[in-house]
């Protein structure tokens, strides 16, 4: 982990958990445990319903759908472990690592969901039902933001991680216990993505609103933060230690952090939005 703070600054409840369950944690629990008001309560309102609940699409292929974003955003850990939760989740209905033998609507959506990544000003609408669409938009939201997240903080999988993480993740279906996400401020909309939308780019933190919507949009930000975040939003797997010493010799972890969520929360976000955009055309 590239900040200290992701492996020693949780709360006592946080640590607690984290001790009484595994003796290394996984990285993506570490972040997602780490001030989850900010970031990761939000983030879970969108990714439950979105990977386990009610959808036109299967668990398995919602899985297939994470591994295909992580495989744009070349993330080494999101890969291996969708491809584990789709053996898991899919029990044989699809293989990872032969896209011709999921059925249509998988091979449509995804090649749809790689211009929604890639090039949202180029987005045509497959042929499928909107529901579905819809849908397979909110899978790609939530995984545009953990890959960047993931290649940006330089998560790492330990040895035995990757079973007994991705069956955890499978058998609690991205839930995670109340108490541990307790804290801090609450969004009031309807829609998660709101409330997402709300925590990082408005609620108070340890940054000002405009310095993470600047992270967001790349817009009037200052030297080193400028190609740091371009970097976050557009080549996260290119990040690499030394952006983050040079970050931390003149901000504080906290705020490096912040600036990081909002760089990939804002990049995933402007790639649903088009989306969205077009489907209520």
């Amino acid at each position: 982990m590239r900040l200290s703070i992701l492996d020693n600054g949780h709360r006592l409840r946080a640590k607690m958990f984290m001790s009484a369950t595994s003796k290394q944690p996984p990285d993506t629990v570490k972040m997602l445990l780490y001030r989850p008001g900010f970031f990761a309560r939000p983030l879970l309102d969108v990714t439950v319903p979105a990977m386990r609940g009610p959808s036109f699409w299967t668990a398995g292929e919602r899985e297939f759908l994470a591994m295909s974003t992580a495989l744009l955003h070349e993330c080494p850990f999101c890969i291996d472990s969708h491809a584990e939760l789709i053996r898991i989740a899919g029990q044989g209905e699809i293989d990872p690592s032969r896209l011709e033998a999921a059925r249509p609507e998988v091979r449509t959506v995804r090649a749809f969901l790689e211009t929604v990544t890639l090039n949202p000003d180029q987005i045509v609408l497959p042929d499928l039902p909107p529901e579905a669409i819809r849908e397979a938009l909110r899978v790609n939201l939530v995984w545009n933001i953990v890959n960047r997240l993931a290649n940006a903080f330089g998560f790492v999988l330990r040895e035995g991680q990757l079973e007994s993480a991705t069956r955890a993740l499978h058998k609690f279906g991205y839930r995670f216990p109340g108490f541990l996400l307790a804290g801090g401020p609450s969004g009031k909309h309807e829609d998660p993505v709101e409330n997402l939308r709300y925590s990082v780019f408005t609620a108070p933190a340890s940054t000002d609103p405009a310095l993470r919507k600047a992270a967001a949009s790349g817009d009037g930000l200052p030297a080193p933060l400028q190609p740091f975040t371009e970097k976050v939003r557009d080549a996260s797997y290119r990040l690499t230690d030394a952006d983050f010493a040079e970050l931390t010799t003149k901000y504080q972890e906290d705020e490096v952090y912040e600036i990081t969520v909002a760089a990939a929360v804002g990049a995933a976000l402007r790639s649903f939005d088009a989306g969205q955009r077009k489907l209520t055309a």
